[in-house]
C-alpha cells in the first residue's frame, strides 16, 4: 500500500502550495484510520521539504513517480520515499529513500549499527545505509513486479541535517553503504544524490511503475522452516530489519562479553509474527562456528519441522545444535557458551517424561550457559504447567550473579503485517483492553464461517505450497490415536481426525495434513499464509463477552492437567488460571495465519460476538463472514 502518490510535478506543487505533512497524513489516515504524533508530522515536514529541493532539477523528470509511505508487504514497516521511472533502457527502476533528520550519532563495532537519540534518549539502531538496503531487499523478497517484474530497486539514505564527521561513512559501515549510497548535508551531497536518481531514472512514466509496485502480487511467503538448511549453511535467508536487526546485534554483543565467572542473561520479548524464531536462528548460525551453542524449545514441533528439513546424513552435526528444554538437568556451569530458548514461556518445572526430574528448567538452562537467551511471550502459556516467566528469568539469573538485559521485538510481520489485528485479538479475547475495538482500517482476511465443512472447505483452497491448516481447541478426545480407523471431531455431518500419529510434531509440513485438524502442540512456534480454527465448547458466549469453560476441554487434555485438584484448593485460582490458558491458546491459534484467519466456533453466540466486532467493513472481501 502506497499512501501518497504523485508525480515530480504534483509533488513539489504540493510542497509548494500545502503543508507537505498535513498532505501525508490526511492520506495516511485514509489509508490506515490511524494517525501519527507530531514528531513524526515534523520528520514528514523537514524531510519531504529537503527531498523537494533535490528534485527541482530540470533533468529530473516531471513525470517521474513520488511515493510517500511505502508500506511493505506483510509488514508494518514503511519506505519513506519511492522515486520511480524508467531507465535509459526502458527498464521500470525505483529509487528507495530512506530520509532521516538526524544531527548527530556515534559510531559502534556491532554490525551494522550506530547510536543516535531516538525517542528522547540515546539509544543503538539501525545505521541508515543498513535500513534502506533491508526494506529493499524485504519488497524484493516480496514482490513479484520486482522479483520476476524487471523493476529494479536502488536504496539509498539522505540525512539532510547530517553534516560530514567520519562517523556514518567510517570504514565499519562500507559494506552497507555500498550496497544503499549515504548522501548528507550540503550541496554537494545534494547534488551527488541529483546524480544518484538520474543515473537509475532517465525519463518519466513514474505513476505506471508505481502502479506495478504498489499491485504487484505478493510472492508466496518464505518460511523460516523451508530455509533453515540454507540459514544454518551461511546464506543469509532472512533479512533482519530494524529491531529484529537491533535485538540480534544485543544478543550477539551479549553473548560474546559472557564467561562462565560473569555469565549473562538476555531477556527478548515480542508478540505473535515479531520474528522471535528469525532472530532465533540467525543467532544460532552465527555462532555456531567457533562456539558451543544450542537452539533449545519445550515444544517439540519447531524442532523436528527443523531438524526434518535438515535430513541427510551431511547434516547430522546441524541436526545436533536443536535441544529440548529439559536436556540440561545434569549440565554442569558454564558447559554451553550460549543457549538459544526459543518459546521460553512454554518452559516447565519439571523435565523428563513423567515430569519428575531436575530442579527448574529455567534455573538449569541458565547453569548451563555462560549465555542464555530467552525469546518470550508470557500471553502465549497454554498449559497450566507453563511456568516461563520474565521475573522467574531474573530471578534465577540473579541467583547465578548473572547480568540480565532485556530487550523488545515490536514490528509485526505476520497477520499481513498488522498490529492491528494482534491488539484487536487482545481485545476481542479479553485478553487485555486495546484502543482496537473492531477491525476497521485492518487490512487482514479474517472471515467467520457458519458452517465447519465450508470453512475446512475454504482453508483447502488456500492450501497454495502447503501453507494452509486447520487447528482446533482440545475439546475433542484422540480416539484415532489408538484406533487409526476412529473419527475424532465430529459436528453435525463434519467429521474429521487430529492430527495425524504418523506424522507426530511434523503435522505442519506433511503433504496431506491439510484434510486433518491441527492442535496446539503442533503449530506453536510455526506459522502458515492461512490458519483455519474451530472454537470448541471450551470457550462460549455470555452475552457481551466470551467465557471460558474448562470442562468443555477433552478429558485427556494434558494441558488442563492438575486443574482439578486446584480447583478444590483455591477455586478462584485454579479458574483464573484455566480461563488465561483457553484465551491465550486461541490468540495463539488465530495468529499462525500470515495472511488470513478463517473461524468456526460450536457456540453460535461466540460466532455473532466475533462478527459484532468485525465492524463496519464486515462486507469488504478482506473482512467478509461466510
Amino acid at each position: 500500500m502506497i499512501v501518497y502518490q504523485a508525480d515530480k510535478r504534483e509533488f513539489l506543487f504540493d510542497n509548494d502550495h500545502h503543508d507537505i505533512e498535513q498532505v501525508v497524513h490526511e492520506r495516511y489516515q485514509a489509508a490506515t484510520g490511524r494517525k501519527v504524533g507530531q514528531s513524526e508530522l515534523g520528520s514528514w515536514r523537514d524531510s519531504l521539504n529537503a527531498l523537494a529541493k533535490v528534485l527541482r532539477d530540470e533533468e529530473i523528470p516531471n513525470d517521474l513517480g513520488v511515493a510517500v509511505e511505502f508500506i511493505l508487504p506483510q509488514s508494518s514497516k514503511r519506505i519513506d520515499v519511492t522515486l520511480a521511472g524508467i531507465d535509459a533502457e526502458g527498464r521500470g527502476r525505483a529509487v528507495v529513500v530512506e530520509l532521516k533528520r538526524w544531527t548527530e550519532a556515534q559510531a559502534t563495532s556491532s554490525d551494522g549499527m550506530v547510536v543516535t537519540r531516538l525517542g528522547g534518549a540515546e539509544r543503538a539502531t539501525v545505521h541508515p545505509s543498513y535500513q534502506a538496503w533491508s526494506y529493499a531487499a524485504f519488497l524484493e523478497g516480496f514482490n513479484e513486479a520486482v522479483y520476476e517484474g524487471g523493476i529494479g530497486l536502488h536504496p539509498c539514505a539522505y540525512l539532510h541535517n547530517f553534516a560530514h564527521s567520519g562517523v556514518l561513512d567510517a570504514p565499519q559501515y562500507h559494506a552497507y553503504v555500498e550496497k544503499a549510497p549515504l548522501f548528507l548535508k550540503g550541496e554537494a551531497d545534494r547534488e551527488r544524490l541529483r546524480a544518484f536518481i538520474k543515473q537509475h531514472v532517465k525519463h518519466g512514466a513514474g505513476k505506471a511503475v508505481l502502479y506495478k509496485l504498489e499491485n504487484g502480487r505478493i510472492r508466496p511467503s518464505k518460511g523460516l522452516a523451508d530455509s533453515i538448511s540454507k540459514l544454518l549453511k551461511g546464506n543469509a535467508e532472512f533479512t533482519l530489519i530494524d529491531d529484529q536487526k537491533e535485538v540480534f546485534e544485543a544478543a550477539r554483543a551479549a553473548i560474546r562479553q559472557a564467561t562462565e565467572s560473569s555469565p549473562r542473561v538476555v531477556i527478548i520479548e515480542g508478540g505473535p509474527g515479531t520474528g522471535k524464531s528469525v532472530v532465533a536462528v540467525n543467532l544460532l548460525a552465527a555462532l555456531k562456528d567457533g562456539l558451543n551453542v544450542k537452539y533449545v524449545s519445550r515444544n517439540a514441533a519447531p524442532r523436528e519441522v527443523y531438524s526434518h528439513r535438515l535430513g541427510g546424513r551431511g547434516n547430522a552435526h546441524l541436526r545436533n545444535l536443536f535441544a529440548g528444554s529439559g536436556a540440561f538437568v545434569n549440565s554442569p556451569h558454564g558447559a554451553f557458551d550460549a543457549l538459544i530458548v526459543d518459546e521460553a514461556h512454554r518452559l516447565t518445572e519439571k523435565s523428563g517424561f513423567y515430569g519428575n526430574e531436575g530442579d527448574h528448567q529455567i534455573k538449569e538452562i541458565i547453569r548451563a550457559a555462560s549465555c542464555a537467551v530467552f525469546f518470550i511471550d508470557e500471553d502465549q502459556r497454554v498449559t497450566l504447567k507453563d511456568v516461563g516467566s520474565k521475573q522467574l528469568i531474573r530471578d534465577y539469573a540473579e541467583m547465578r550473579g548473572a547480568h540480565v538485559e532485556e530487550h523488545s521485538l515490536r514490528s509485526q510481520f505476520r497477520c499481513a503485517g498488522s498490529d492491528g489485528y494482534l491488539a484487536w485479538l487482545d481485545n476481542t479475547l479479553a485478553i487485555r483492553e486495546t484502543a482496537n475495538p473492531t477491525l476497521d482500517g485492518i487490512d487482514y482476511d479474517f472471515q467467520v464461517f457458519d458452517d465447519v465443512t465450508a470453512m475446512h472447505e475454504a482453508v483447502q483452497a488456500k492450501n497454495h505450497g502447503n501453507r494452509a491448516r486447520v487447528v482446533a481447541g482440545y475439546c475433542w478426545d484422540w480416539k484415532s490415536k489408538k484406533n487409526s480407523g476412529a473419527v475424532d471431531i465430529v459436528i453435525g455431518s463434519y467429521r474429521r481426525q487430529w492430527n495425524l500419529t504418523d506424522d507426530g510434531s511434523l503435522w505442519l509440513i506433511a503433504p496431506k495434513s491439510v484434510d486433518q485438524v491441527g492442535c496446539i502442540h503442533t503449530c506453536q512456534g510455526l506459522e502458515l499464509d492461512y490458519i483455519g480454527v474451530i472454537i470448541g465448547p471450551d470457550l462460549v458466549s455470555a452475552g457481551a463477552s466470551l467465557e471460558p469453560v474448562p470442562g468443555g476441554r477433552a478429558r485427556h487434555d494434558k494441558t488442563m492437567k492438575g486443574y482439578a485438584g486446584m480447583a478444590k484448593r483455591d477455586p478462584i485460582a485454579a479458574k483464573a488460571q484455566a480461563d488465561a490458558i483457553i484465551r491465550n491458546t486461541y490468540r495463539t491459534l488465530m495468529t499462525r495465519g500470515m495472511k488470513g484467519c478463517f473461524v468456526y466456533a460450536t457456540d453460535l453466540g461466540v460466532r455473532d460476538y466475533l462478527r459484532s466486532r468485525i465492524g463496519s467493513k464486515a462486507s469488504v472481501a478482506d473482512f467478509k463472514t461466510a
